[in-house]
């Protein structure tokens, strides 16, 4: 039996996968949470096979969770449920520890073979996502400010994007406020933006925020 916990803020998403991974043969659900902090505390209890983890989510996201979790339970595997297929994301998460990533457009047999995979010690990723991080090393020379982002500097636009503070992101992230503000301008720098406003309409230009939140 492969035992999933399923992280994502949203209670649809949630009951949904929930209802369908239980109607197969030797997948159980036990467990399901809101965010990323809730995330590590139920790894550290209930000792899941498979996580299948959201990115944008409230507090520390999926990134960092993913960081975590798979440094304190290396028996556990992470696979990425998210909206975002565009390098950083699928990068910065493998480079967390995930072991597999998923976009929210990919039908039920997909995920499901992904779990089989990635539990049999595996890596999977769906095609789309393959070929961006296949060819990412090739296309060094163009890539795009987004691609140039390195994992630290994603997950604190992610947070920064969620309005969350300079000081409350370096508590979440174990860093220093100093270390946090570096990253920060670093993220400002890249992305030619002077500050987190113009971050903010950078993230719903290039469609990692909609309007009304985080996709």
């Amino acid at each position: 039996m492969i035992n999933v916990m399923i992280v994502d803020d949203h209670d649809l998403v949630r009951t949904c996968l929930k209802r369908i991974l239980n109607d197969i043969n030797g997948i159980d659900v036990i467990a399901e949470v809101c965010n990323g902090e809730q995330a590590i505390d139920v790894a550290r209890s209930k000792k899941p096979d498979i996580v299948l983890m959201d990115i944008s989510m409230p507090g520390i996201g999926g990134l960092e969770a993913t960081r975590r979790i798979t440094a304190s339970f290396p028996a556990i595997r992470v696979i990425a449920l998210t909206v975002h297929e565009e390098i950083p994301f699928p990068t910065c998460l493998l480079e967390a520890g995930a072991s597999g990533y998923l976009t929210k457009g990919c039908d039920v047999m997909e995920v499901i073979n992904a779990i089989n995979t990635v539990y049999r010690g595996q890596q999977y990723l769906t095609r789309d996502v393959a070929e961006r991080v296949a060819f990412t090393s090739l296309r060094n020379r163009n890539r795009t400010p987004l691609e140039r982002l390195s994992d630290r500097e994603a997950e604190v636009m992610m947070m920064i994007i969620q309005g969350i503070r300079n000081k409350d992101i370096a508590e979440m992230l174990c860093l220093s406020p100093k270390t946090t503000s570096t990253l920060r301008y670093r993220l400002h720098e890249k992305l030619g933006v002077c500050n987190d406003v113009e971050l903010t309409r950078y993230a719903i230009r290039h469609g990692i925020i909609k309007e009304t939140g985080i996709s």
